[in-house]
């Protein structure tokens, strides 16, 4: 998730693992094993949300569903009470970026461009995911915006290798959605994920000298999620002080995988399609 991503905490200070400067953990075989448990319960609630989403559901419908099968699996949301969050999942709809909250008001509809995005703490690790879903027919323009963001997403992933660099990921993205004809969100990145929800690295989409171009090793444990908006890059944020919205009212679409670095490339611990 890029859930409040800006709002990176500092790694626990008891029982450190070996890791990278900046705090960057590391994760030992036992760390990654609790993590595939983590994500796996993260990409389950999110599969079935894709498949039970349709309209005349609210958003709200949605968070109680999430907020039931994560403690079913004996884990707990990691959204609810982060920072004041009040909910298990974001939903944000059509032009909505981020960091939208469930309201038992918010109707989905057909057309709509729906993003949901959650977290599961299981064991002490968190797992984090995000998918867009086109509610019943989408025009073909919102159809592009989510496989040009799905794709992105990939095409980050595909950089992911100990050896490469952070800024390996963020250019693949950037090439990508450039070159299809929509722009990325600068506002929000990813992160590192695992013992909190949000560690270190920031994990960007673009390329920037604003951090450091951190060597990816084997062990880390990267969130990767690309925000793609159909117009402007640049957002605004609504009196609820949580929901992110696009300037100029273009719809916007993101995905989010929490990937595991490895030696030969990466593992997708929130893959949907092992479920």
């Amino acid at each position: 998730m890029n859930i409040f991503s800006n709002l990176i905490s500092q790694p626990a200070q008891e029982n450190r693992p070996k890791r990278q400067r900046r705090g960057i953990e590391i994760k030992s075989q036992r760390e990654i094993e609790i993590m595939r448990q983590s994500a796996k319960i993260v990409a389950t609630v999110l599969k079935e949300i894709s498949e039970l989403v349709k309209p005349g559901m609210t958003t709200t419908d949605l968070d109680a569903y999430a907020e039931k099968r994560i403690r079913e699996m004996e884990a707990t949301p990691s959204f609810k009470g982060y920072h004041g969050f009040p909910a298990s999942i974001c939903s944000s709809i059509n032009n909505e970026v981020v960091h939208g909250i469930p309201n038992a008001k918010k109707v989905i509809r057909t057309g709509d461009v729906l993003k949901v995005d959650t977290g599961a703490f299981y064991q002490g690790f968190h797992g984090d995911s995000c998918i867009t879903i086109a509610v019943g027919e989408v025009t073909p323009a919102a159809q592009k915006l989510i496989r040009v963001a799905e794709e992105s997403l990939y095409k980050g992933i595909e950089q992911v290798k100990a050896g490469n660099y952070l800024l390996d990921i963020a250019g693949a993205i950037e090439d990508h959605v450039k070159a299809n004809g929509f722009s990325v969100v600068e506002d929000f990145t990813g992160h590192g994920v695992g013992r909190n929800l949000h560690e270190e690295p920031s994990v960007f989409n673009f390329r920037t000298k604003e951090m450091p171009n951190v060597k990816l090793r084997a062990g880390m444990t990267l969130a990767i999620e690309p925000i793609l908006n159909e117009g402007s890059r640049f957002t605004r944020t609504l009196s609820d002080r949580w929901t992110a919205v696009t300037v100029d009212n273009s719809l916007s679409a993101q995905f989010e995988h929490t990937i595991l670095v490895t030696d030969s490339g990466y593992e997708i611990l929130t893959d949907r399609t092992k479920i």
